[in-house]
C-alpha cells in the first residue's frame, strides 16, 4: 500500500472524529494518548502439530495517537495507530501474525464510563513463518471493519475495558508449509480484546 493511499485512509478516518465535535463547542482538549491490549478469537488461520494456533484477532497491541474531548467533558473522539502481533514459537520454528490496526472512535462518557465505537482500517495483515515453517508467507489486503468498546476510567485520563473488533481479510496471496495447516483464502477477526488506554 502506497503512502499517498494510507494518508488518504488515515485523513478519511480522522474526519469522522472531526465530524463528532459539536459546532457549538468553544474548545476542544486534544492530547496524546498511548493504547495496548490483548485481543483473542476469530477464524484460526493456522495451526501447527502441538496444537498451538493463531486466530485472525490474536494478538498484542500497542500504539498511540491522539484523544479529542470536548470541552462539555461527555463526547470524546480518539484516533490511534497501533501494531498488533502473535507468535507461534518452537526449536525448530516460528510463524508470525501482525497488523497494523488504525482506528477513529467515539466515546459517550459517563462520570465513571465511556461507552462506543467506530472504524478500524487493518494495514499491511500477513503471517510469516520461519525455519522449518519458513515457506509460510500469506499476504492479506488492507481492510476495513468496526470495533464496539466499553471502558471503566479510573481517572478523566485512564481507562480499561473490552472491545470487539469485526473485520473480513481478503488474501492476496498465500505460500504454504508442510509443518503448518494452510491459511485461508479469507477469514473474520469477530473477537474480543482488553485494552488500556492513558492520554497525557
Amino acid at each position: 500500500m502506497t503512502g499517498r493511499i494510507v494518508l488518504r485512509s488515515f485523513t478519511t478516518l480522522a474526519l469522522v472524529i472531526a465530524a463528532t465535535v459539536p459546532a457549538t463547542s468553544n474548545a476542544v482538549d486534544v492530547r496524546p494518548v498511548f493504547r495496548a491490549g490483548a485481543e483473542f478469537g476469530g477464524d484460526n488461520l493456522t495451526k501447527v502439530s502441538n496444537g498451538d494456533s493463531i486466530h485472525a484477532n490474536d494478538g498484542l497491541t500497542i500504539g498511540g495517537g491522539a484523544s479529542i474531548l470536548t470541552d462539555s467533558k461527555d463526547i470524546q473522539g480518539e484516533v490511534t495507530l497501533s501494531y498488533k502481533f502473535s507468535r507461534i514459537s518452537a526449536s525448530n520454528g516460528d510463524i508470525d501474525w501482525s497488523v497494523l490496526p488504525l482506528d477513529a472512535l467515539v466515546f459517550y462518557r459517563l462520570p465513571k464510563f465511556r461507552l462506543g465505537g467506530g472504524l478500524t482500517y487493518h494495514l499491511s495483515p500477513k503471517l510469516k513463518g520461519g525455519g522449518v515453517a519458513s515457506t509460510l508467507n500469506a499476504k492479506y489486503k488492507d481492510a476495513l471493519g468496526f470495533v464496539l468498546q466499553a471502558d471503566y476510567l479510573f481517572t478523566q485520563r485512564l481507562a480499561l475495558g473490552l472491545r470487539y473488533t469485526n473485520v473480513n481479510y481478503k488474501a492476496s496471496s498465500i505460500q504454504t508449509s508442510a509443518f503448518a495447516t494452510n491459511p485461508p483464502a479469507s477469514a473474520k477477526t469477530n473477537g474480543i480484546g482488553i485494552v488500556f488506554s492513558m492520554s497525557f
